[in-house]
């Protein structure tokens, strides 16, 4: 922990401002980011759980690709599926049936002053991890500064926030977070280091944390890591001493007695694999295989069920991502002009059986998205300082989707590209689209790992090549994939990103400037936007739902306006296919199923 002065230097060197003086609190069992919680003190059980669900039995899941690593948290190696749900927890426990509360863990209450500047925990004196030691505020504060030092780089962004630690006794924690001058302290501060993963420091400071390696873990939560053969299967126990199983947070969830995990080689050999029920659930994203695919003998038989689960989650922005430090999508207009040729309409009726919803917002299917709304006064006066920030069409309905042709010919859509491309500097000369200036060719690459990717960018590249513009798919592996995503080293790649109903300090790490250059982060695109800095500030100062609607919807009009992806497309509803014995809860939260409350019907 470090010194007071240290931390007061420390802070001047950053630019942050040290709170001034102690503020009213009171500990809580609860925090809401906007007004209450919906649970009350002493409630019963989530409202989307089974709290009479059997335990027992087995689960399995299926996987593709590979794992060589047992340390979710660092940037090194490929982490195998589900370390960080099943062994470690937070100090608190997300509910989900509102956009961001949060509810006592391994903290049995939480203290923090109306203006958040800072936020203390106090630990639950019988919270212990796997192998019986107790949880301390020392394991804590080493979890804060041994993830921000040497974990992912959203860890660094987030934790070093925190300017002072104040650790009065072994239960109780307190942190001082700092803010930059002229700015309101981080109102999603206190609840982000409720989520943070609270790792034991008696076994992991015995060895560098930093390197990835296959040493089973220690946490506390409900699972330990049973069997592990490296690269194709991971098994967890549920820990028949496991600390909280008696908590109302708890209660209804972590129901099987094993899970395991098998990996596959790629999605087909997955999918022949749940079929000869080799693993009992899985999530599909292929629409034709969805539709069509669950025709086999088991399905035909009623012992597998496909069930398309509601969601009132925004369905979050998968695209095709312009990488702006590339300097033939340097201009917006370049930009636009390459999204009007992308054909939507034929792609999915031709590709997709017609499933899917054109994706034109990233934060559609929700309150939070622009699309179809006029800008509020809120919002006007959120942007007026960045006048130019957003087109006048998105200001007054939001992005509206190139409506494409189903018979693939999208005369218009070329032509409108074309007048674009012309704007910007290109002309056509023996049928290809070149610069003016120097007659370089309009050409770029779409990285790929994936068939069902490799697919959709021979569709798209040659869907560009009809208006001139040289365009190919280019497939490597996984880990060449991620080494290059973390490097920006591509032209244009497929992404998804996933946002909640209540966006927060990771949008800095998708959009904001100082990511665009620091390596591992999301800001695939590159883009540096004072407009969006300010709404990304915004919806972290904002101090009612109201308030924060506003800051999102502007964020997303900035986002938009800048033409950096193409907007693909979403499916409203969460595909799930699974054998007849794994059950679950009729009713969903707010953020669809949860597999962590499912149980085991028969013996499996």
């Amino acid at each position: 922990m470090r010194s007071g002065l240290a931390v007061l230097v420390a802070a001047i060197g950053l630019g942050l401002v040290l709170p001034m003086g102690p503020a009213r609190a009171e500990p809580r069992a609860a925090i809401a980011m906007h007004g209450d919680p919906l649970y009350p003190p002493g409630f019963d059980h989530f409202g989307y759980v089974n709290p009479e669900a059997p335990k027992g039995g087995t689960v399995r899941f299926g996987a593709v690709g590979t794992f060589d690593s047992l340390n979710p948290f660092i940037v090194r190696g490929t982490a195998a599926a589900g370390l960080r749900e099943h062994v470690f927890e937070s100090l608190m426990a997300r509910g989900y049936d509102e956009p961001f509360s949060l509810y006592g863990l391994l903290a049995e209450t939480i203290e923090t002053p109306p203006d958040r500047s800072w936020v203390a925990f106090r630990l639950r004196p019988e919270a212990r991890f796997s192998d019986g030691t107790p949880v301390t505020s020392e394991d804590v504060v080493y979890s804060l500064e041994t993830l921000r030092d040497k974990g992912r780089p959203n860890y660094k962004t987030y934790y070093s926030k925190v300017v002072k630690i104040e650790r009065p006794d072994a239960r109780t924690v307190k942190f001082i977070l700092g803010h930059e001058p002229g700015a309101e302290p981080d109102r999603e501060m206190p609840l982000i280091l409720g989520l943070m993963p609270i790792i034991p420091k008696h076994v992991y400071d015995r060895k560098p944390f930093d390197r990835s390696g296959l040493d089973l873990p220690v946490g506390s939560g409900p699972y330990v890591v049973a069997e592990v053969k490296p690269g194709s299967r991971i098994v967890y126990r549920r820990d028949a001493d496991y600390w909280g199983r008696n908590l109302s947070v708890n209660r209804g969830q972590n129901n099987f007695d094993r899970l395991i995990y098998d990996y596959y080689r790629d999605t087909n050999s997955s999918f022949e694999a749940f079929k000869a029920g080799l693993y009992d659930v899985r999530s599909e994203d292929d629409p034709v295989r969805w539709t069509t695919g669950y025709d086999f003998p088991a399905a035909k038989r009623g012992e597998v069920k496909r069930i398309a689960f509601d969601s009132e989650m925004p369905s979050g922005m998968r695209a095709l991502v312009f990488n702006t430090r590339r300097s033939q999508f340097a201009d917006r207009r370049v930009r636009e002009a390459l999204s009007d040729l992308f054909d939507f309409e034929w792609v999915n009726r031709t590709l997709y059986r017609g499933v899917y919803t054109r994706t034109q917002s990233f934060f559609d299917h929700s309150e939070l998205s622009s699309q179809g709304r006029e800008a509020g006064p809120r919002e006007r006066a959120l942007l007026a300082p960045f006048p130019d920030a957003v087109t006048p069409e998105i200001m007054a309905h939001g992005y509206e989707a190139p409506k494409g042709d189903p018979s693939g010919e999208n005369r218009k859509n070329r032509l409108k590209a074309l007048k674009l491309l012309g704007e910007a500097g290109y002309e056509i000369r023996n049928g290809a689209v070149v610069n003016r200036q120097n007659g370089a060719p309009l050409a770029f690459e779409i990285l790929v790992a994936s068939p069902a990717d490799e697919r959709l960018a021979l569709v798209y590249a040659n869907m560009v090549r009809r208006a001139g513009i040289a365009a190919r798919g280019r497939n490597v592996d996984a880990s060449q994939f991620q080494g290059r995503l973390d490097s920006y080293d591509y032209d244009m790649i497929f992404y998804e990103w996933s946002e909640s109903l209540s966006p927060g300090n990771e949008q800095s790490f998708y959009w904001g400037s100082a990511a665009a250059d620091e390596p591992g982060t999301r800001n695939y695109m590159g883009m540096r936007s004072k407009a969006a800095d300010a709404m990304i500030v915004a919806l972290l100062e904002a101090k009612t739902h109201e308030e924060f609607v506003s800051a999102v919807r502007a964020l997303d009009r900035v986002l938009l306006s800048g033409n950096y992806v193409i907007p693909l497309f979403y499916s409203p509803t969460q595909w799930v296919a699974m054998w007849a014995k794994v059950k679950y809860p009729q009713r969903t939260s707010l953020y669809g199923y949860r597999a962590d409350s499912w149980w085991a019907g028969k013996r499996n």
